[in-house]
């Protein structure tokens, strides 16, 4: 009986062993498009982020993405092969989305819900985030800081159950376009107000400070930006909420990817054009 029972032992491992080996599942692309431009930001692969100019390489077309805005899901789109935004921008890649979407921030190829917390507008004149903005302001050199709040926004960044406040906020002292030199105390900046070990902290994302007018020659400029948050996305499924920021200049703009967590702001994915 134990002869038997080896030899039959025996025959079962040699039968697994001879079997075809059945082909291992590649690991699914998902590639993260901004809406309003069509410009490839990048793409998430293994939990891992992936540039745009490596992703466009890897992408075939016919991706069906989800369509997303600042506080709602909008809809699904197809997209199409990644192609040269254009002579300006030789270098950025642009995915057409079919139907061309009407608004959206991110058009993300993924099946996770990357909206799982819906951010919430505050009024942009609560006290307490004027006074906080304004000693930020001055901590940056601007003395006298004229305050304008734009956009202030709250939600649990990581899932904790503590909310995290975005703020931004732009003063170029004009109600035209950005201009090309900043003017004396001028700013434009995204900031995360959380609560760190019992302590509010606040932080810059993305920004820039202009204590004094620019000073360089008349024919030259420094080209100050504006910017603001388009969109709170999980963009990795990984359950936390990335925060997108559009900056822009009197000639071309950006969008940068953001993980601001409590130990530090992290930009993950950054796609740009301008001249």
């Amino acid at each position: 009986m134990k002869i038997l029972a080896h030899t039959l032992i025996l025959h079962a491992l040699l039968c697994v062993l001879l079997l075809p080996s059945l082909p291992i599942a590649a690991a699914e692309l998902h590639p993260i498009v901004e809406v309003g431009s069509g410009y490839l930001l990048g793409a998430v692969k293994d939990g891992k982020f992936i540039k745009h100019e490596d992703a466009a390489k890897m992408l075939k077309g016919g991706e069906k993405y989800r369509v997303y805005g600042l506080t709602a899901r909008l809809g699904e789109a197809k997209g199409g092969k990644p192609g040269s935004a254009g002579e300006a921008c030789p270098d950025v890649s642009e995915v057409k989305l079919s139907p061309l979407p009407e608004r959206g921030a991110l058009a993300i190829a993924a099946a996770w819900n990357a909206l799982p917390r819906v951010p919430k507008s505050l009024s942009t004149t609560e006290p307490v985030y004027v006074e906080a903005v304004r000693a930020f302001l001055k901590e940056r050199g601007i003395k006298k800081p004229d305050v304008k709040i734009t956009q202030i926004l709250r939600v649990d960044l990581d899932g904790d159950g503590e909310d995290e406040v975005l703020i931004s906020g732009t003063n170029y002292f004009t109600k035209a376009r950005i201009p090309m030199r900043s003017p004396a105390g001028s700013y434009s900046f995204v900031l995360l107000r959380q609560v760190v070990s019992g302590v509010v902290q606040t932080k810059l994302i993305e920004g820039e400070f202009h204590p004094k007018a620019y000073s360089g020659a008349e024919e030259n400029f420094d080209a100050p930006a504006s910017y603001k948050v388009s969109a709170v996305l999980d963009v990795d499924g990984d359950g936390k909420m990335e925060v997108i920021v559009e900056g822009a200049y009197y000639e071309g703009g950006w969008t940068t990817v953001y993980r601001a967590s409590a130990k530090k702001v992290e930009a993950l994915l950054r796609v740009e054009c301008g001249l």
